[in-house]
């Protein structure tokens, strides 16, 4: 009879209230299960292992009582997008799933293809905690042709330090 022990830590996403635990493995004969113990007491959460957060910003939040005073809105992005054929029109709305925290937006004209600039995510509620739960949606739209839609994760372009994309416009069918 072996018996394996292992002290895992089990990152749950998507969660807001992100927890430490430990985590038992046990196989004995052809029989294995997993115990989830109590949450350890080592007074840690995963945001302060993650090295793309910076140090006590994980829960600041954007707010409009203190503007510029996190470190998210100092974050710079490059914002790029083009189209087949140039000079469509680009809008973005923000599509939150934690509207509690970061509201849904409507859409906001930002100019034609090719659209360059360099620009913050300046989304009131955004958090580094809760930006994997948000997405900016772009939509590229001229007369003749048919609209498309892209979405992006904010967390993952706040990495990235980029959003940007390519719209092959499609012609409406003559009526």
């Amino acid at each position: 009879m072996k018996k394996l022990l292992i002290s895992a830590t089990l990152f749950i996403g998507m969660m807001a209230s992100a927890m430490v635990f430990d985590v038992c493995l046990s196989s004995c004969s052809s029989t294995k299960k997993v115990i989830v113990l109590a949450p350890s007491d080592k007074g840690s959460t995963v945001y302060d292992k993650d090295t793309t957060i910076p140090k006590g910003e994980a829960f600041k939040q954007v707010t409009r009582d203190n503007p510029g005073s996190t470190a998210l809105e100092k974050t710079i992005i490059r914002w790029y997008f083009d189209s087949e054929p140039r000079g469509a029109r680009v809008f973005w709305r923000v599509v939150s799933s934690v509207p509690e925290q970061v509201k849904n937006t409507n859409e906001t004209y930002l100019g034609t293809t090719p659209y360059e600039d360099t620009r913050s995510f300046n989304i009131l509620g955004l958090t580094y905690e809760n930006s994997r739960d948000v997405q900016v949606e772009i939509k590229v739209v001229r007369s003749g042709y048919m609209e498309q839609m892209k979405r992006f994760n904010v967390r993952q372009a706040i990495d990235q330090m980029e959003i940007g994309s390519f719209f092959e416009l499609i012609k409406k069918d003559a009526e």
